[in-house]
């Protein structure tokens, strides 16, 4: 039996989710396909938790846009709904006089993308702050926050659901064709109960199985399609309470924010993540990078002691540039980019993706309108 919708989105972490509940909302049938049998389990399960500002990015790029737009509307989503959050601030800091010109740049990128709110501290008031961190002088973000990601998810679920929406798990996408009339989408699925769903419009917000699911479309041109290249974070805990209240991040490095400090909402710190760039999904945490962690976070805490530090967990990061070549922005395609009609492809939704999610679902529904 072929199922006919208006909508579907393949991929159940926070950004499908959202874009699903803002379809659903303005009344279109959606479903959520999801390969794996719980929702949020690939990159939105595996990341800081960090509502960023919008600082680093490059002004008028998506990522600076929709983290910008996104951060305001999540922070009005998560206090409507009485979701877990605090607005926290960050601080990053330059430990080298080699550093204090990059802070200077990054207000001045952070301006431009209209985060008004950046603060230079000297390093007296860093150290009113933050009296164990080793820094010449840093910038204070009292917009950048953490939040309950688990949570969130669930809530946009939820509203997904009740706006008449479907989740749809274990059902992972195995091919795209046009109907027979050519005028919708034919979608081909798998798992315990396979469907065909007929479509006008797919979204595919697959993460890491963005070029996968593209490429399962057989009249999308193979060079319509990004390469994927996979950057693994890892993450260390920390053994006891860390004796900081904001988060801390050194100044950014190639491919990431460097190894920074992050609160979860019950004052445990993870550092991380690093950069390792690996061919295939690996989510296991090898102790041994523990030495390059302390040698990195010393930089700003000295005091931090042997033996403190942890495995956690990983994350990966579908980048769209390759190892060493200049960061790449978001990339939002549809049909006329890539010709076929009815198909909308993100590619690279890396972070601030968590941030930007309700942005990019407001971007998506316009599209489709």
């Amino acid at each position: 039996m072929i199922e006919t919708l208006e909508c579907a989105v393949v991929g159940a972490g926070v950004v499908g989710l959202a874009v699903g509940r803002a379809l659903a909302r303005d009344g279109r049938e959606v479903v959520v396909l999801e390969k794996e049998d719980a929702v949020g389990t690939g990159i939105s399960a595996r990341n800081s938790e960090v509502i960023h500002a919008g600082i680093y990015y490059p002004h008028g790029s998506l990522k600076a846009r929709l983290c910008v737009d996104g951060r305001m509307m999540l922070y009005d989503y998560l206090h409507t709904r009485h979701i877990n959050h605090e607005k926290c601030g960050k601080l990053i800091v330059a430990c080298r006089e080699t550093e204090d010109v990059r802070l200077n740049e990054i207000a001045a990128c952070a301006r431009s993308n209209g985060v008004g709110d950046l603060q230079k501290l000297a390093q007296n008031q860093v150290r009113a702050l933050e009296p164990q961190l080793n820094a010449r002088a840093a910038l204070f973000s009292p917009s950048t926050g953490i939040l309950d990601a688990h949570a969130y998810m669930l809530s946009l679920q939820g509203e997904l659901e009740n706006a008449g929406g479907m989740v749809a798990l274990n059902s992972p996408l195995q091919r795209i064709l046009p109907t027979p009339d050519g005028r919708h989408l034919r979608m081909d699925t798998g798992g315990p109960t396979p469907m065909t769903i007929d479509c006008r419009w797919i979204v595919n917000c697959a993460g890491l199985d963005a070029q996968h699911v593209a490429a399962s479309c057989a009249t999308l041109a193979g060079e319509k399609i990004p390469p994927r290249y996979l950057a693994k974070g890892s993450y260390f805990t920390l053994s006891g309470r860390a004796p900081f209240r904001h988060l801390i991040y050194p100044v950014p490095q190639p491919a990431g924010l460097g190894v920074h400090l992050t609160l979860d909402l019950g004052g445990q710190a993870k550092f991380g993540p690093d950069v390792e760039w690996i061919d295939t999904i690996d989510y296991a945490v090898d102790s041994a990078r523990a030495e390059r962690f302390y040698a990195a976070i010393r930089s700003y805490w000295p005091d931090l002691k042997d033996g403190a530090l942890h495995p956690g967990y990983a994350g990966i990061r579908p980048k769209l540039q390759a190892p060493g070549t200049a960061q790449r922005d978001f990339m939002i395609q549809g049909p006329e980019d890539h010709g076929v009609g009815g198909l909308i492809n993100l590619y690279g939704i890396e972070s601030p993706g968590l941030t930007a999610a309700l942005a990019i679902a407001k971007m998506i529904r316009a599209r489709i309108r």
